[in-house]
């Protein structure tokens, strides 16, 4: 895992500056601090930068990239991780392929040149993010993995294209414009963001399974956004056909996981797994446990507040694996001290100060003496895990059932994770005329955040309310929406799909994932985001991922040897930090930074928020008269009218070229 960057000019003979390179490089140190790398290639108007955290091949001379192709025709910045890379190796090698390093990265400068982009692809399996510059064919192209694991970022304007892991890397080259758009910032107070977006002007993101190709052509530059992988789901009429066979599903999740899991076991560092009380990480340790003959390390967050503490039962696994836990306890006050610096990397809004543990965690990680991970992300998009996803399948996919039925899944929907009501489930049923007409329904997942939107408008100071008359953010989400992987599929499919396409990448992998890992250079690897794993998951009958009471049922079933009987009885809990708003020693700890950034004097200073509206909620969220829901909802927004104000101090007001070149000259990555 390391961090990106690089230029390519619409000029070929435009000269490209090492050291803004290098400046791009120092900026995200903490995603590579292993070493960095320049490259430029000379009347070709590209050059690249890299930042590295040394997991495969630790020689330092020898990995460092960018990488060039013997014959200069190809240059690399890679990202990330690819699985089976030796056998890759191996099968190019007997087809005549030489190698210089031991790195995972260098197979693509092999596979490219005798395969083609697509295949190439094709055949990585893993968590990536890559540049390529094809100077035969004059192009660059910017390659994400399947699933948006890691990030990929980019500014195109008429000088050419800027690219990095890191929207601060982008803002480090002094020609960047570095404003919010008045979308961007809606949607940063809703939580839900936009596929693609960030609420940064002209800066973008390459999607999940997507490639960014630009081409030189004449004086001009063509641009190419296609994707290389979607989740599939099968025909609803599939499904019923395969409901009988459920051993099959079982077996399939079994076969899977293990193989992912062997495959993310592997690297030239030790690699400890995350614990939480929660079946997915459960089964990750339980599973690495069997394959190691030595105990796992395994890193359990806990909260102060008992309600949302799972350490019990992490313990409980931790002693049936003899995993070798370390359990860091932490409590409002540490969580909104580290709010600054957790946001500084997030780059974006967060709703829930698990963003902030699990910066804390990773931190806690390498003190450890560890850099690398095993985590459960992507279990619950898989398998249907989360509550809305059960509700969805109750209101729009259980039409067969009695009244007997429909009345005890009625009560059970009434009572389950009702301390979540607000955030991960409204509280009032929301129906959005675009979505449910790209959908055929309006996603439970998605429905909390967009009962956020009045308030969300109502923050915004009046400029940017007039200059948002005419955008309707629902409407945006559905147009990014690929209606052909949607229409005739089970409804529990649609709603799972919509998830991985909002919540998964803009919130679970990014300030719940890749941004807070790496912003202490530890390497998260989540195992169920395995391409093969999840294509096999997609087939699954929706009543084997959901059975009655149980959510994840094939998987809880696969996993049933592994796993104590608490745990395999236990119905699903979200994992999230105490909202603010309901527990008072926290509350105080938020008033303290809120006295920084939301004052009469920062707002004015911004200039982005309403100063009546703001202190209208902070009332509001201590009112005897608020639905408790209603506070978890503010909770989350004022965690995000928080996160703009810091958002706008940290990279619109700050020099950030100015900054980038300080680092680098500070860590003396300086090229001659």
């Amino acid at each position: 895992m390391c961090g990106i960057a690089g230029i390519f000019y619409r000029e070929k003979n435009k000269p490209v500056d090492a050291q803004l390179l290098a400046n791009m490089a120092a900026i995200q140190h903490h995603r590579g601090p292993d070493g960095f790398g320049v490259d430029v290639l000379e009347g070709k108007g590209v050059g690249f930068s890299h930042a590295r955290l040394s997991i495969i091949d630790l020689n330092e001379q020898r990995g460092r990239q960018p990488f060039r192709s013997a014959d200069d025709r190809l240059m690399l910045t890679h990202n990330g991780e690819f699985y089976d890379y030796q056998k890759i190796r191996t099968d190019l090698t007997s087809r005549g392929s030489r190698f210089v390093t031991k790195s995972d990265s260098e197979i693509i400068l092999h596979l490219y040149p005798r395969f083609g982009l697509a295949e190439t692809i094709r055949r990585l399996r893993g968590e990536f993010a890559f540049a390529l510059f094809d100077a035969e064919d004059d192009a660059l192209h910017l390659v994400r993995d399947r699933f948006g694991i890691k990030p990929l970022y980019y500014y195109a304007d008429d000088d050419g294209v800027i690219f990095g892991s890191e929207i601060k890397v982008i803002m480090a080259h002094p020609g960047v414009e570095r404003r919010f758009d008045n979308e961007g910032l809606l949607h940063q107070l809703m939580q839900v963001t936009v596929p693609g977006s960030t609420p940064y002007k002209g800066i973008h993101q390459v999607k999940p399974g997507h490639v960014v190709t630009f081409r030189r052509h004449g004086k001009s530059c063509l641009i190419e956004d296609r994707p290389y992988w979607d989740f599939e789901f099968p025909d609803a009429d599939l499904h019923k056909k395969n409901t009988d066979d459920e051993e099959q599903s079982i077996e399939t999740i079994r076969a899977g996981l293990t193989e992912a899991v062997r495959l993310r076991l592997e690297a030239d560092v030790p690699v400890g797994c995350y614990l939480s009380g929660g079946i997915d990480s459960c089964s990750i340790l339980g599973l690495s446990a069997a394959m190691r003959q030595n105990p796992v390390k395994a890193f359990t967050i806990g909260f102060s507040d008992a309600a949302y503490d799972e350490t019990p039962i992490a313990q409980e696994m931790a002693l049936s694996t003899n995993a070798d836990q370390d359990i860091l306890k932490l409590d409002g006050a540490q969580l909104y001290s580290h709010f600054e610096k957790t946001t500084w990397h997030t780059e974006r809004t967060i709703y829930n100060t698990l963003g902030v543990a699990k910066f804390l965690m990773s931190k806690h990680v390498r003190e450890a003496g560890y850099k690398v991970v095993v985590t459960g992300e992507g279990s619950d998009e898989l398998f249907a895990g989360y509550p809305s996803f059960r509700r969805d399948l109750f209101l729009h996919g259980l039409d067969d059932m009695n009244p007997e039925e429909r009345a005890e899944w009625q009560a059970m929907l009434g009572e389950s994770n009702k301390i979540f009501s607000g955030a991960m489930l409204a509280e009032e049923d929301r129906d959005n005329y675009y979505l449910t007409d790209r959908i055929g329904f309006t996603p439970s997942c998605l429905q909390p955040w967009l009962n956020c939107e009045e308030t969300a408008r109502s923050v915004l100071n009046k400029e940017r309310q007039t200059g948002l008359e005419n955008y309707y953010p629902g409407q945006a989400i559905a147009e990014k929406l690929d209606r052909s992987k949607l229409d005739g599929r089970h409804p529990l499919d649609r709603a799972q799909y919509v998830w991985s396409k909002t919540m998964l990448e803009s919130q679970i992998l990014t300030w719940g994932g890749d941004r807070v890992d790496m912003a202490n250079s530890m390497e998260a690897r989540p195992a169920f985001l395995d391409h093969h794993l999840a294509e096999e998951a997609v087939k699954i009958p929706p009543l084997h991922r959901i059975k009655g009471r149980v959510e994840k049922y094939a998987l809880k079933e696969a996993m049933k040897g592994l796993l104590p009987r608490t745990l395999y009885e236990r119905e699903k809990f979200a994992f999230m930090a105490p909202p603010a708003t309901v527990n008072k020693d926290k509350w105080q700890a938020m008033l303290s930074l809120a006295d920084d950034w939301l004052s009469d004097a920062a707002l004015k200073r911004s200039g982005l928020l309403d100063k009546k509206a703001v202190q209208g909620l902070l009332v509001e969220a201590q009112s005897e008269n608020t639905s408790r829901a209603r506070k978890v909802q503010l909770d989350a927004v004022i965690n995000h009218m928080l996160g703009v104000q810091i958002l706008h101090h940290q990279f619109i007001v700050t020099d950030v070229p100015a900054q980038a070149a300080a680092r680098a000259k500070e860590l003396g990555w300086t090229v001659s």
